[in-house]
């Protein structure tokens, strides 16, 4: 039996020091904003889980469904025998892939790189009970910046799903793909779940669903503050907000103040002023057109490789490879 092996590349205080750092930047921006990955505590992962099986939310189950039809279309084109995951979380729907690939010709390594030792630990120990021959390793560590980690040699696929690439701003967005694009070479491929546009009262009703599942996961960030930073925020002072913003093709998360108030964050020695009805962005999620998101990836470096949908048309799972591997990102 193979055992799992985890390494991890990032200090102890790391979680804590970026909190810190994002929390100051944000709190005292104007307009104020968090990034997103702040959601997934232990309350905030079980309130995920408990989004994805709500009836409005569509993104979990449409992915699932596109693996579920095509993983062995995509392990016949991808021609791969290692599969690097990045954002791995509990990896469930990554079997799919692997049973594909498995059943294609042979798969010997899986990589999982995701900031949550807890979730690679839990995630890893299971895969590797489950596939004995196979040899699974956890990188605990930053993808933004750290994917020079990953292993190299054979022909790699790089998979990031979900729909994690819509909580990226366009410019952040484009360098990330770029600097992903570099560390690849001749013969890996890229495997990406976006999102796509749609009927903005389906997107609105799957991040602000009738039974308040995704309040409760938006508010919990407050607490996420309150624990690490040990600020003082209500979580009941603030009302959740979710809005389709035409222009940019994105729902935005936000938190609206009922009052005004006035919140300290003891860790960082601030003082934080909220009016009432101001509103504090949590996370934005970008929706994707085909040939928009071919743009964004052919500028990038990428040339298509192969286009999945969900027999609706609401989600995507796109095969790309590098075009010009030999350029290396540099700015």
């Amino acid at each position: 039996m193979t055992a799992f092996t985890l390494d991890v590349h990032l200090p102890p205080d790391f979680a804590a020091q970026a909190l810190a750092r994002d929390a100051r930047a944000g709190l005292t921006a104007n307009p104020k904003s968090l990034p997103p990955k702040w959601f997934y505590d232990k309350v905030g992962s079980e309130l995920f889980e408990d989004i994805t099986r709500l009836r409005e939310y569509y993104p979990t189950r449409a992915e699932r469904e596109i693996l579920q039809a095509r993983a062995g279309d995509i392990a016949a084109v991808s021609g791969c025998d290692a599969l690097l995951e990045l954002g791995s979380g509990s990896s469930i729907k990554t079997r799919l892939l692997i049973d594909a690939i498995r059943a294609h010709g042979g798969l010997h390594s899986y990589v999982a790189l995701d900031v949550s030792e807890a979730a690679l630990q839990d995630a890893g120990m299971s895969l590797a009970s489950d596939y004995p021959d196979l040899a699974v390793h956890g990188l605990v560590a930053d993808f933004e910046h750290q994917l020079d980690l990953l292993p190299t040699g054979g022909r790699r696929l790089v998979a990031f799903l979900g729909s994690t690439i819509g909580n990226f701003e366009p410019a952040s967005r484009a360098t990330f793909l770029r600097c992903l694009h570099a560390w690849l070479t001749p013969g890996d491929r890229f495997l990406l779940g976006a999102d796509l546009v749609k009927s903005p009262q389906v997107l609105v009703a799957a991040y602000d669903d009738a039974s308040g599942v995704t309040a409760s996961f938006n508010k919990n960030v407050l607490s996420v503050l309150n624990h690490g930073l040990g600020a003082n925020f209500d979580p009941a002072a603030f009302d959740h907000v979710a809005l389709w913003d035409a222009d940019n093709e994105w729902i935005e998360m936000r938190l609206r103040s009922r009052c005004r108030q006035d919140v300290h964050v003891d860790a960082l020695d601030l003082d934080v002023h909220f009016a009432k009805g101001e509103e504090m962005r949590t996370e934005i999620s970008a929706k994707f057109r085909r040939e928009g998101l071919e743009a964004d990836l052919t500028a990038a470096g990428f040339t298509p490789a192969g286009w999945w949908t969900d027999e609706a048309g609401r989600f995507s799972l796109s095969l790309w490879e590098p075009s010009d591997p030999s350029q290396a990102y540099s700015g």
